[in-house]
């Protein structure tokens, strides 16, 4: 029994891990950490970057691939066998928990973050391709994003929601996935039970970003406003998350909610992302020892659950202290932060740094398929 075991036996929390690549697989490692308690997988385009990057695991398979598809589809070939690979190993537990955990996510191409047509058509795809029922397609939280989860969720498919940064996308998220769910038993009569989703909120980065302003704010003003700002660095993401929890407990509960329920669906529970500490003043476990809570769950890298398992806290937090969490984001929005303007920050660099990723990795397996391709 590891503190991972704990922290869902005793809190209803899932952790899983936000990490995939091709020796997690060979080594037997990942399925060591479901050994452990890790109950599910995220991955991003940055993710298979270094993965792909990083060694020659994929460099045999690769060479085989570049002599009868493009870059772009060898790509593909990649990565869907590791998530398929993965799958595998999650797919008793996915069985043993009625099909709320053992979940792997694998996401869309990131320029499609604007584009709902495309997002649908791809996350089709990848359904189609891989066709397991503990796969989650990713479709970012953006304005574009919202209609195509909702799109999904009407069809039957699971999605995680990703690069959630607000309050207020964070409902509209939620409203997708209910009325998706509306959708699809009122037209197909459809079984509820075999549809999930999460709504991946990102907590770290709200900090980063918001931290950066109040410093700004404190060598602008001076003064005792100043020490109130500067007192309030990484308040922010934690109190938005706390919020957030609580719109969640207000939208599941309720006749519209307990119609669906009734008919066998799951909760769209919060799901807690980049929650690896990025100022080396918080203590390493700020976002993940804070927002401990049912239904939810919180995706570790590799050293951040390592953190956990030795010196990780469990106990109930998500739902404390709301009261004092809604003053933090009063008193910054006094300061003159702009949360919406976090937000939109945050997701413009969010979808930008993905597809920058998944660009630079495309150049490099094209000028490996080339060096792969001179060596012959």
């Amino acid at each position: 029994m590891t503190k991972l075991h704990e922290l869902f036996d005793q809190q209803g929390q899932s952790p899983w891990i936000d990490n995939l690549k091709r020796a997690f697989l060979t080594s037997g490692r990942l399925a060591e950490l479901v050994g452990q308690g890790v109950r599910g997988v995220t991955s991003n385009p940055t993710i298979f970057a270094k993965a792909i990057e990083g060694g020659d695991d994929y460099d045999d398979q690769y060479r085989g691939l570049t002599e009868k598809m493009s870059v772009d589809e060898a790509y593909w070939e990649l990565v869907i066998d590791d998530i398929i690979n993965a799958l595998g190993v999650l797919r008793p537990l996915y069985d043993s928990s009625g099909g709320t955990d053992g979940f792997v996510s694998l996401e869309v191409a990131p320029a499609l973050a604007h584009d709902t047509d495309a997002s649908i058509e791809a996350a089709r795809t990848l359904h189609s391709r891989i066709d397991s029922p503990n796969l989650f397609v990713k479709i970012p939280g953006t304005a574009e994003g919202v209609p195509a989860i909702r799109q999904m969720i009407s069809e039957g498919r699971n999605i995680n929601v990703t690069l959630i940064f607000s309050l207020e996308r964070y409902g509209e998220v939620i409203e997708a996935y209910l009325s998706g769910l509306e959708e699809l038993v009122t037209t197909k009569g459809a079984d509820l039970s075999r549809v999930a989703s999460v709504a991946s909120f990102f907590v770290s980065r709200v900090d980063t970003e918001v931290d950066r302003r109040l410093e700004a704010v404190a060598e602008q003003l001076g003064g005792s406003r100043a020490e109130r700002a500067l007192a309030l660095r990484g308040k922010a993401a934690v109190a938005q998350a706390k919020l957030a929890y609580r719109i969640y407990q207000e939208r599941f509960s309720g006749a519209r909610w307990e119609a669906l329920a009734a008919k066998g669906a799951h909760v769209q529970r919060p799901l807690w992302a980049s929650t690896s500490t990025k100022n080396p003043q918080y203590a390493d476990l700020a976002y993940v020892n804070s927002l401990i809570g049912p239904n939810t769950v919180n995706t570790m890298p590799d050293a951040t659950l390592d953190d956990f398992l030795d010196h990780g806290v469990v106990a109930r937090t998500v739902d404390k202290t709301a009261s004092e969490a809604q003053k933090v984001l009063d008193e910054l929005g006094e300061l003159g932060v702009d949360m919406a303007d976090v937000a939109h920050t945050l997701e413009d660099e969010g979808v930008a740094a993905f597809a920058k990723s998944f660009d630079e990795l495309l150049q490099r397996l094209s000028d490996k398929a080339n060096s792969l391709s001179a060596d012959k």
